[in-house]
């Protein structure tokens, strides 16, 4: 496919038969036929330094969790590249926002209100002593620390606290629930909200986060829903910005520029009391809304690749929901035409898709066969989030072999697969992708949701699966060199085996505080670099510790 001007267009036709939301394939496909994993070039013989610490990390597990998890918070980790930021914060932080903006609760549906405009009492001229007039059966949200129990029951309808799942209600329904409830807060709050990741991140060894947000996308829908669908994607293209769709550009900007230098104040990023946040590096990841008509994500997908392209803190795109939604699934095929169409005209824009966030059962059979490999023949995926169903795509081994070929990563989110899915140890294909040679990193996906962090993704791998240390170090060197952050790696190559052989120029240089020399220039040019860089340095430090 050539990727700067290859496109299919969805024809009236094909249009019309993916609204009937068939899930068949177009064509009929061979039974699998089971094939041996390749073999692992052999691995190299670790330091001295690391042959201790993995000595450490064994005896750590052999002690339990606890001790387990101790070790593995101090360890650097890298990135978290599978992170809704609206899903990372906790529940604490979500009603405190409430009533800061003056919201209400209900009681009964645990979910926030917006009082009708005008119903406040109070008189102070910064709006910080109003009152909500809240209706019956609501109450301030301001007010909702003063009752105990009504705080317990917020916390656990925005989060998996205590969530036990019962025949009408699973862990699915629960997570993506969570979203409705504590939707409604003022995105004045940004600022926060990245303070809050970016603490937790640096407290445990994390550098880097690539962070899926929405903007505000209502003027390119009303846009698109105004001219009307069109069918040819790149004519589509070109109506809407002959229509003006990038005069939302600024403002996506400018709400990033208020978001950062919030966050910056509050670390006091500069100053002589710099907060360790400070060193956490924060990109983003624009979420496109796939639940929605076709005009309005194809609107979507439009503003998020020229966001991308005015503005370099918007490293990727990705599509969430929940994937086993009504139009997520009729339209999947769409979607990942949209993406073929027109990424040509952004071949700098990355593209992450969750794809395979489905488990037998939630969907049709015929409906597991075929997303992960769409994603990455057509929808350009150079990341997979979540690919738990790979196992029943048509021909799963060719799509491994392939997707280890490509270089595609998967971003695997333990926690979420089984609160969501019930998907976990064996049944979770995690070794499967390893044996293959798939590049994987662990993620966390919705920490706050969850009420995890990512040690506890680690920890819960480590008791999981056969891991060693030096399989841990891959993962966390993985996260980084799959970044989305642009310029040249320190590694000769993009595989799980070959991410402990540096480049020439820097092979001697790894674990110092500064590169000198070539390798010096290769980090001073490249942001990939300079995080692989300081990883290095992190894991030099870390393991000289013991």
């Amino acid at each position: 496919m050539n990727r700067i001007l290859g496109h299919r267009l969805a024809t009236p036709l094909l249009v019309a038969a993916l609204l009937a939301f068939s899930c068949r394939p177009l064509q009929a496909q061979r039974p699998p036929a089971a094939r041996p994993a390749p073999q692992k070039p052999a691995a190299l013989a670790p330091s001295a330094a690391e042959a201790r610490t993995a000595k450490v990390f064994e005896d750590a597990r052999k002690q339990g969790p606890l001790t387990l998890r101790a070790f593995l918070y101090r360890m650097p980790k890298g990135a978290d590249l599978h992170s809704h930021l609206s899903g990372a914060i906790y529940a604490e932080s979500w009603i405190r926002a409430a009533g800061e903006d003056h919201l209400c609760v209900d009681t009964k549906t645990l979910a926030f209100i917006r009082p009708e405009s005008g119903q406040y009492k109070g008189n102070d001229d910064q709006g910080r002593n109003f009152v909500p007039i809240c209706k019956s059966g609501q109450v301030a949200a301001i007010d909702v620390p003063l009752n105990q129990h009504l705080y317990d029951d917020l916390i656990d309808a925005f989060s998996m606290r205590t969530f036990v799942p019962v025949a009408s209600d699973s862990g699915h329904d629960q997570f993506f629930t969570t979203f409705d409830r504590f939707g409604g807060t003022d995105k004045k709050h940004m600022g926060e909200w990245l303070d809050e990741v970016a603490t937790r991140a640096a407290a445990q060894n994390e550098q880097y986060l690539e962070l899926m947000d929405t903007p505000d996308f209502k003027n390119a829908a009303a846009l698109a829903s105004r001219i009307g669908y069109d069918p040819n994607f790149v004519a589509y293209r070109e109506k809407l910005l002959a229509a003006g769709i990038k005069d939302s550009l600024p403002s996506i900007s400018a709400a990033l520029d208020r978001a950062e230098a919030a966050r910056k104040q509050r670390e006091h990023c500069g100053d002589v009391d710099a907060q360790p946040a400070c060193n956490v590096k924060i990109r983003y990841i624009y979420q496109v809304l796939r639940g929605m008509a076709p005009e309005v994500v194809f609107a979507q997908v439009l503003l998020g690749f020229e966001a991308a392209a005015a503005d370099s803190r918007w490293v990727g795109m990705n599509f969430v929901q929940p994937e086993d939604g009504y139009i997520a699934m009729r339209d999947y095929r769409l979607h990942m035409q949209m993406l073929d169409a027109i990424h040509g005209s952004y071949p700098g824009v990355h593209i992450s898709l969750h794809a395979g966030e489905l488990a037998p059962g939630m969907v049709p059979p015929d409906c597991l066969g075929f997303h992960i490999r769409l994603a990455v023949e057509q929808g350009e995926a150079e990341r997979i989030g979540h690919g738990v169903d790979v196992m029943y795509e048509d021909r799963p081994y060719e799509l491994l072999k392939e997707m280890a070929s490509k270089h595609v990563m998967v971003e695997v989110n333990l926690t979420s697969n089984d609160v969501i899915l019930n998907i976990k140890g064996d049944d979770h294909p995690f070794e499967i992708y390893r044996r293959y040679g798939v590049p994987i990193a662990l993620s966390t996906d919705d920490e706050g949701v969850s009420r995890i962090d990512l040690t506890h993704e680690y920890v819960r791998a480590a008791v999981t699966y056969p891991l060693t240390y030096r399989d841990l170090k891959k993962m966390v060197r993985t996260s980084i060199e799959h970044s989305f952050l642009p310029g040249a790696s320190i590694w000769q190559q993009s595989t799980p085996e070959t991410l402990d052989k540096p480049v020439a120029a820097c092979a001697s240089q790894l674990g110092q505080d500064t590169p000198a020399g070539e390798c010096a220039d290769l980090v001073s040019g490249s942001e990939k670099a300079q995080q692989q860089w300081e990883l290095e340095r992190r894991f030099h430090d870390f393991e000289a510790s013991f």
